[in-house]
């Protein structure tokens, strides 16, 4: 079964991984079949989760479509070979791994292992907390810290609030809601003086829709660091429910010992399409410069109708209706657009995920 596979990936072209994607042009990218709009104007427009309009990679969806046959074997085997790559790509060893149904999977993980213990956990506000129920539930305590002025995570307030009863602080970097980017050096050096009994969960949800560079080569020399990652976004993979953990191989135990079936709670099918994606340099690349573009677009657009939008690093926008006149939300549902919510009272404050160009003119009609 494992050297099927293998002939199937060099069969499909995965060979390509390492090779140089050049910068392309918008125009040559969406004159491709994958990319080209559809004529979707009676279905609703989907913008409230930060899903990727434009995924799976088509070699994920051949490596699901071609191997639908393993899925009535359990196929243990699938799981090494996905941390193997992901091992790989992230510079570490296959131990420093530990794979999840979605990065949510992990979090939770996180959630009960510092629950175990009368507890608080720092964490920016807003941000991303809807998996800290379970902490929330069991009793600890969340210490929240508001953004700065310009909506970013305030790494110094977030040290400021560690007491001897912490065990977590939660980074989710580029930041859900805000979209904004924590500065390098600055959470570096946030991460290197923070206590060792004290465990610091990095969120790189959205980091393949910046140009910054990952922290996990961090978690050879910090112990009590974890950088999360999810194949729910750029990977346009948000239903296959497939994510990791990158840590110092102790703490990954730990969690281990907190999963009823370590790395393999992930389907054979999302696996597969995981290592297929892994490889798909170009469809990544691709993805990235079409959300740039559209990103500015919509920013432009927006500004012109007088609503302030937060520079953005990843695929949704944050932007205040303090002074937009209309219905904003009603506008919404009368053009079949899921948006979210207010994030922040002060201010009005919400958040769009970036479409398709068509998804966002359309949108933008919709405001006007």
């Amino acid at each position: 079964m494992k050297t099927n596979r293998r002939v199937w990936l060099k069969q499909i072209g995965l060979g390509i991984v390492g090779a140089s994607i050049p910068t392309l042009q918008v125009n040559a990218i969406t004159n491709s079949i994958l990319f080209q709009e559809q004529d979707n104007n009676n279905l609703p427009i989907i913008l409230r989760s930060n899903e990727n309009p434009y995924g799976p990679s088509p070699l994920a969806l051949k490596a699901i479509s071609n191997n639908i046959k393993l899925t009535n074997r359990y196929n243990w085997d699938i799981a090494p070979e996905l941390i193997a790559e992901l091992a790989k790509k992230n510079s570490v060893e296959e131990n420093n791994i530990l794979l999840g149904a979605g990065s949510t999977e992990i979090l939770d993980l996180v959630a009960k292992y510092i629950a175990a213990e009368k507890s608080n956990y720092v964490i920016a506000d807003p941000s991303y907390d809807y998996w800290t129920k379970t902490m929330d539930n069991l009793g600890v305590h969340k210490i929240k810290v508001a953004l700065t002025a310009d909506k970013k995570i305030d790494l110094s307030k977030m040290f400021d609030s560690i007491n001897q009863d912490t065990k977590l602080i939660y980074i989710c970097n580029p930041n859900n809601p805000t979209g904004t980017i924590c500065e390098r050096d600055q959470l570096v050096t946030l991460i290197k003086k923070t206590p060792r009994n004290v465990t610091i969960l990095v969120d790189e949800a959205y980091l393949e829709y910046t140009k910054e560079k990952t922290l996990t080569e961090l978690i050879k020399s910090i112990p009590n660091l974890i950088i999360v990652k999810t194949f729910s976004k750029i990977h346009g993979l948000a239903g296959a429910r497939i994510g990791y953990a990158v840590a110092d191989s102790s703490l990954l135990d730990t969690l281990r010992n907190l999963q009823s079936n370590t790395n393999n709670s992930v389907s054979v099918l999302s696996k597969l399409a995981a290592i297929a994606s892994i490889k798909d340099d170009k469809f990544i690349n691709d993805c990235y410069v079409l959300n740039e573009n559209v990103r500015k677009f919509t920013i432009t657009e927006l500004t012109n109708l007088n609503i302030k939008c937060i520079p953005s690093g990843t695929n949704f926008l944050y932007f205040s209706l303090l002074n937009y006149p209309k219905d904003y939300f009603g506008n919404l549902e009368k053009n079949k657009i899921q948006g979210t919510r207010i994030y922040e009272e002060d201010g009005k404050w919400t958040r769009i995920t970036i479409g398709t160009l068509d998804e966002m003119r359309r949108f933008v009609a919709a405001l006007k």
